[in-house]
């Protein structure tokens, strides 16, 4: 965590980084995610959509309530900036694992 939301703001920062092979989770965010790449590469996936694969430079965003994951790719590691907004307080909602198949089905 870089910043956590200072009222009467509602976004936080974080700087996360991805080992080689290394996903979230499933997840949604209610108010929307953007985040930056600053290192690597990585691909980022929402519910019904191809994984578009990110690097160095590339942005994303993510609109509330999309089901999505991002990751590194398998062989190499990626790290990003993410700037994610709250509702209520709440600014993701964990869902389950990103199956290997899932994840592998991009080509790295």
């Amino acid at each position: 965590m870089l910043t956590k939301p200072t009222a009467p703001g509602q976004a936080g920062t974080a700087l996360v980084t991805f080992t080689p092979g290394a996903r979230t989770n499933w997840h949604s965010h209610p108010a929307g995610q953007t985040f930056y790449v600053t290192q690597g590469c990585g691909w980022t996936q929402a519910e019904g959509q191809a994984p578009q694969r990110v690097c160095a430079g590339d942005m994303a965003y993510v609109k509330p309530g999309v089901r999505h994951w991002h990751g590194a790719t398998a062989n190499e590691a990626m790290s990003h900036i993410a700037i994610t907004e709250s509702l209520n307080g709440k600014n993701v909602e964990w869902q389950e694992p990103v199956t290997d198949a899932q994840f592998t089905g991009p080509a790295n």
